[in-house]
């Protein structure tokens, strides 16, 4: 009796059932984010500067949860957390959120704690999403998160 206790609990757990929901909302918003990326970089031939962790358009930034026409009619907001862009001179964009849950596709799948290792040549580069370590990471087909 106790192990059917214990496993009703384990898949009723609450917490764990928000955790899960939002890290699948934060992975779909950023795929969601990635096409509208590449469909500015079919349109411009380059992939929008950033500025502070958001896409900057027309010289502003792009506050996430704001309108960014006509690649998308709203930048997702996070449910939790922030979401993080870096454009490398537009050549190139990495996308950061943090994850809840422990997750295969983490930055670092084996330590979930740790953040995101940067763009490459950014040594001093701290990636923050909403004040957490960004551990998951999408970037354009030409370079890796």
């Amino acid at each position: 009796m106790s192990i059917l206790s214990a496993l009703v609990i384990a898949i009723l757990n609450p917490s764990e059932q928000f955790k899960k929901a939002n890290d699948s909302r934060k992975k779909s918003d950023l795929s969601q984010v990635a096409k509208a990326l590449e469909g500015y970089y079919e349109d411009n031939g380059s992939y929008p500067l950033s500025s502070a962790g958001k896409i900057v358009d027309q010289g502003a930034a792009k506050e996430w949860g704001d309108s960014w026409q006509p690649y998308m009619n709203l930048l997702p907001k996070p449910p939790s957390g922030g979401y993080y862009y870096v454009s490398a001179g537009g050549d190139s964009y990495y996308l950061y959120a943090h994850l809840e849950r422990k997750d295969p596709s983490l930055c670092t799948p084996n330590k979930p704690g740790v953040a995101c290792p940067g763009v490459p040549g950014q040594q001093d580069f701290l990636m923050v999403c909403g004040g957490i370590k960004c551990n998951y990471g999408i970037s354009s087909p030409n370079v890796s998160p």
